[in-house]
């Protein structure tokens, strides 16, 4: 028992070692990358919308230049995070939130059955794209970026738009336009390498101090509970450490930037896992990528915060943090 005991532990200091040479690497690899997302993208990330829909986004989404499927996929987990039933306070309805004076106006019979509903995604998805396209219709005079421009007009209206010759010089409606395209991002297959995050090698070294931990679930690390952690609750932590808010669940968590591929992880990517591997909704689980196909991690109830393998049948895909992603995220969906 003993001798297990002391290969485990040459072991787990091998590992040690290996893991921070990986993270110094973070910054080398920082200095020297310098693609990013590439423009233009058309196809969704994997899983990044909910199978039911993603076929609808996907088809909906070319429908005029001004969107994309991203753009749209981002619109509709801004509105509702993909949920058919959301209904807001000011009576927004539906996967897309329109309010009845637009539904009834705009509102289209996207699947062709007779009827106009706006608690159906085959309705309601399409006729937010419609609205997309003829808002972006209405400005397309106007100098400057026509998505830009689209989602200004559907934030401020088309007047604005027109009036002050671009996006209008109103706060809430600039956040607007840099929350949904950047949020795109995280809803977009990359075309390119995804550059890789500079806070990263210091959100490992926070989750590396917790390394022993137990798991508490519901746990964000607070006095009271200890200094114990769930899974997004680590990550949370780890990323907060950097100024970087992520939020509170995993699923959220994974619209925090674009997502590198499996053959592409960087230390410091976020990695999630799911028992529906075609739906980020359905995610349960997420760890801090340290390289070598291993993370760190608060896995469940009983077991203590550690290094654990990546390559499970439920691994879901990978997030590269990025502080604009995170700040695009609603606040709540």
């Amino acid at each position: 028992m003993r001798k297990a005991w002391i290969v485990a532990s040459v072991a787990i200091s091998s590992a040690l070692a290996f893991v921070m040479l990986l993270v110094v690497g973070v910054y080398l690899v920082a200095g020297n990358l310098v693609n990013g997302v590439g423009g233009g993208a058309k196809s969704l990330a994997k899983g990044s919308v909910p199978a039911a829909y993603a076929a609808l986004v996907q088809k909906w989404g070319n429908l005029c230049p001004a969107i994309s499927p991203a753009l749209l996929a981002a619109q509709l987990y801004q509105e509702s995070g993909f949920n058919p039933r959301a209904q807001s306070h000011a009576a927004a309805q539906g996967i897309a939130q329109f309010i009845p004076g637009t539904w009834a106006s705009h509102g289209i019979d996207g699947d062709g059955d007779g009827d106009r509903d706006v608690w159906d995604p085959k309705d309601a998805i399409p006729s937010a794209a419609s609205y997309d396209c003829e808002l972006a219709s209405y400005v397309k005079k106007v100098g400057g970026n026509p998505t830009e421009n689209m989602l200004a007009a559907y934030n401020a209206g088309a007047y604005a738009v027109i009036k002050y010759g671009g996006v209008p010089p109103y706060n809430e409606t600039r956040n607007y336009v840099k929350r949904i395209t950047t949020l795109s991002e995280s809803f977009a297959a990359p075309a390119g390498r995804v550059d890789p995050s500079e806070q990263a090698a210091a959100a490992i070294e926070y989750a590396q101090k917790k390394l022993g931990t137990p798991y508490l679930w519901g746990g964000t690390g607070t006095a009271e509970q200890g200094g114990r952690f769930d899974c997004s609750g680590l990550t949370q932590a780890a990323y907060e450490t950097v100024g970087i808010k992520l939020p509170r669940v995993a699923n959220d968590q994974y619209n925090a930037g674009p997502h590198p591929s499996r053959d592409e992880l960087l230390p410091g990517d976020l990695v999630f896992f799911s028992d529906d591997l075609t739906n980020s909704r359905a995610i349960r689980h997420v760890g801090i990528y340290v390289g070598g196909g291993y993370m760190i991690d608060a896995p469940r109830t009983g077991a203590v915060i550690r290094f654990d393998p990546i390559d499970t049948p439920d691994y879901f895909g990978a997030t590269r943090v990025t502080e604009d992603g995170a700040k695009a995220l609603p606040t709540t969906v």
